[in-house]
């Protein structure tokens, strides 16, 4: 099993920059690939990028690709998402997830979830 804990949300204006820390319990983490999903208020929960076990093998949603970067460091059970050149349709609470199998845009493929950080980008 795997827990996970978001970190590194806040209140940023537009055009700024923010880095998202995921740490992972458990030894098992660097068999999972892992996502980050946001959700604004009154919307559904969407994929913004996901990244293979090795890290090898990364993807971003188009309305984030150039702009956000995810990354992980498997020595630190840490999985990373880079935000820069923020736009106030970014302001969401963003979510990591952690998964075994299935698709990298679909969370109910992912079993495992952080608790959510928020983020807020004023215009």
């Amino acid at each position: 099993q795997v827990q996970l804990v978001e970190s590194g949300g806040g209140l940023v204006q537009a055009g700024g920059s923010l880095r998202l820390s995921c740490a992972a319990s458990g030894h098992t983490f660097r068999w999972y690939a892992m996502g980050w999903f946001r959700q604004a208020p009154g919307k559904e929960r969407e994929f913004v990028a996901a990244i293979s076990w090795s890290g090898g093998n990364t993807y971003h949603a188009d309305s984030v690709k150039g702009r956000f970067t995810i990354s992980r460091d498997n020595a630190k059970n840490t999985v990373y998402l880079q935000m820069n050149s923020l736009k106030p349709e970014d302001t969401a609470v963003y979510y990591c997830a952690a998964r075994e199998s299935g698709s990298n845009w679909i969370p109910s493929d992912y079993a495992y979830w952080g608790q959510g950080t928020q983020v807020t980008v004023s215009s």
